[in-house]
C-alpha cells in the first residue's frame, strides 16, 4: 500500500465504524450481518496496515543506517587499509555502531521506561564486548596512539545514556578533542611523507573525526534531548534482549527500499469492495436519508441557533491556555541600597540598577581617605565614586561601569560579567578573580604605577592613552606556557599575545 493511502484508509476505516454504528441504532437488518463482516473486515485492514507500518524502517533507524554507510563504513575502510590488526579493530568498531542500533530501534518501539539507564544495560551487552576487545587488543607498537585515539573516541558512544544537559550532540562533539589530541600525533608523525602508507594514515585521522561530527549531526536532527523513545510504543517491561533487526554482525543496506504493502485485505481495494457491500441494491446506503446538518445547527459555530433560546457554546476565559512568558533564569534583585555604616567605614551599594537611579548613575561621595565602597548585585548602572577612598570592591555585578578618582590600597573585582572600572587619577593595584569580560581604563600618570593580579578570568583587557594622546587597549594574558627548569616550574606568556 503506498504511503499517500496509509492516511485515506484511517479515515475510511472511522467513517465505517461510525456507519455500523448509525445502522445498529436504526435497526437496519439488511445491513446488520454486512456490518458485522465490515468490522471483521477493517479489523483486519487495521491490523495489516500496523503490521505493515512496523515492518517498514523507522526515520531514525533510515538515518542511522545512512550515518553508518556515509561516515563509519568509510572509517573502517581505513583500518582495513592499515592491515590486518587495524582491520580487526575496524570490525569490532563496526560492532558497537550496530550494537547502538539495537538500543535505537528499541526506542522506536517502546515508550520510555522510568529509568532508561538501568533498562537498556542489558541490551547494551553487544557493544559493551566490542568495546572490550578493543581495549584488551595488543598491537604493534606503531598503533599505539591510533588505539589511543579510538579508545577516546569511542566514549562518543555513551550517548544513548545522557540526560541534558549536555545534549547528545555537545556531548559527542565534546570527545573530538581528545581523541584529536592523539590524532595530530598522527597527522604530525606521517605529514610531508610519500607513499600510500602515510596516506592511510592520514585518512585514519580524518576518517575518526569525520564519524564524529556525522553522529552529532545525527544526533542533533533525531535525539536532540536524550534518546528518543515512542510514546504510543509498547511497554518496555515486554522488551527482550537481543531484540531488533540490527543486531552484530547484521550490516544495513543504504538506500534499501521498503517493500510496499501489495492488495488484498488490508489495500485500498478492500477499502472501496467494503463500502460497496454498504449499498443496497437500488444504490442506497446506511447514509441514505440522513438529514444534512446545516451551519446553524453546528453546536460549534457562531451561527448555532438553540431552539430552546441558549447562546452557541464559547470557550471559557479558564480553557484559554496562559502565554508563558520566557524566562531569563536570572533571580530578581534584592531592595536597593546605598548607605554608609561607620563601623567599618564602608559604603554598601547593594542591587542599584539603571531604574533605581536617576539617569542610570548612582553617584557616592566619599569624605574620608580610610572609607572603601562595596558594590554587590548591581546591573546595568554606572557608579560614580567622588573623592579619595581607600579601596572598591566589585562583587557580582554584571554590565556595571565604575569611575573613582583615586584609591589607595586596591581595586578588587570579583564574579562580575561586563564591567569596566575607570581611575581617573591612580590605583596602585588591580585583583581580578572568577570575571569574565573585564576592561579596566587608566591614565597616563598611572601605567608605570598599576599592578594587575588575576585568576580564572577570561576577556580582560586594559586601555591608556600614549603620549600623543591615542587611546591603546591590550589584552591581559590568559594563556601561559610553563616549563620545568632546574626542579622548577617557569611561566612565560604565550606567543598568542606577543
Amino acid at each position: 500500500m503506498s504511503e499517500q493511502l496509509k492516511p485515506l484508509c484511517g479515515v475510511l476505516d472511522g467513517v465505517l465504524e461510525r456507519l455500523a454504528a448509525i445502522e445498529s441504532k436504526l435497526g437496519l437488518s439488511s445491513t446488520t450481518s454486512t456490518s458485522s463482516q465490515s468490522a471483521g473486515t477493517t479489523a483486519a485492514s487495521t491490523t495489516a496496515t500496523s503490521t505493515a507500518e512496523n515492518e517498514e524502517t523507522h526515520p531514525r533507524l533510515t538515518a542511522y543506517d545512512a550515518h553508518i554507510q556515509g561516515a563509519l563504513l568509510p572509517f573502517t575502510a581505513t583500518c582495513t587499509a592499515l592491515g590486518p590488526e587495524m582491520s580487526t579493530i575496524g570490525t569490532h568498531i563496526q560492532s558497537v555502531w550496530l550494537g547502538v542500533r539495537i538500543v535505537i530501534e528499541l526506542g522506536t518501539n517502546y515508550k520510555r521506561p522510568s529509568d532508561p539507564v538501568t533498562a537498556i544495560q542489558p541490551h547494551l551487552k553487544p557493544c559493551q564486548d566490542a568495546i572490550s576487545k578493543i581495549r584488551s587488543a595488543r598491537l604493534d607498537r606503531k598503533f599505539d596512539w591510533h588505539i589511543k585515539a579510538i579508545n577516546e573516541m569511542l566514549a562518543s558512544v555513551s550517548w544513548v545514556c545522557v540526560s541534558p544537559p549536555p545534549a547528545p550532540a555537545n556531548f559527542v562533539k565534546d570527545t573530538i578533542g581528545a581523541s584529536d589530541f592523539w590524532a595530530n600525533k598522527i597527522r604530525k608523525e606521517y605529514k610531508g611523507k610519500a607513499g600510500d602508507e602515510a596516506e592511510n594514515h592520514i585518512k585514519f585521522c580524518d576518517g575518526m573525526k569525520g564519524l564524529v561530527n556525522d553522529l552529532a549531526g545525527y544526533l542533533k536532527e533525531y535525539h536532540l534531548s536524550g534518546l528518543a523513545w515512542n510514546p504510543h510504543g509498547r511497554d518496555f517491561s515486554e522488551a527482550k534482549v537481543g531484540e531488533g533487526s540490527g543486531g552484530v554482525g547484521s550490516q544495513p543496506k543504504a538506500g534499501s527500499k521498503v517493500p510496499a504493502s501489495g492488495g488484498g485485505g488490508s489495500g485500498a481495494g478492500a477499502i472501496f469492495a467494503e463500502l460497496k457491500q454498504k449499498q443496497s441494491g437500488d444504490g442506497s446506503s446506511a447514509a441514505t436519508g440522513l438529514k444534512k446538518v446545516s451551519r446553524d445547527q453546528q453546536t460549534w459555530r457562531k451561527e448555532y441557533k438553540n431552539p430552546d433560546g441558549a447562546a452557541a457554546l464559547q470557550p471559557s476565559a479558564a480553557s484559554t491556555v496562559p502565554k508563558v512568558k520566557p524566562t531569563t533564569g536570572e533571580k530578581p534583585l534584592g531592595p536597593p541600597k546605598c548607605e554608609y555604616n561607620d563601623r567599618g567605614c564602608k559604603w554598601s551599594v547593594e542591587n542599584q540598577t539603571k531604574d533605581t537611579c536617576e539617569g542610570g548613575v548612582c553617584k557616592v561621595i566619599v569624605t574620608d581617605p580610610k572609607q572603601q565602597v562595596y558594590i554587590y548585585k548591581c546591573q546595568n548602572v554606572t557608579i560614580q565614586i567622588i573623592g579619595k577612598l581607600k579601596s572598591v570592591i566589585l562583587d557580582s555585578c554584571t554590565r556595571c561601569a565604575v569611575v573613582f578618582d583615586t584609591a589607595i590600597s586596591a581595586c578588587e573585582i570579583v564574579n562580575c560579567k561586563s564591567v569596566q572600572v575607570q581611575a581617573t587619577n591612580l590605583c596602585p593595584s588591580f585583583s581580578i578573580d572568577k570575571t569574565d569580560g573585564c576592561v579596566v581604563h587608566l591614565t597616563n600618570e598611572a601605567v608605570g604605577v598599576t599592578s594587575f593580579v588575576t585568576s580564572k578570568s577570561s576577556e580582560m583587557n586594559v586601555s591608556w592613552p600614549d603620549d600623543d594622546g591615542e587611546v591603546k587597549e591590550a589584552p591581559i594574558p590568559e594563556q601561559f606556557h610553563h616549563k620545568i627548569v632546574n626542579g622548577s616550574v617557569t611561566s612565560q606568556v604565550s606567543d598568542l599575545y606577543h
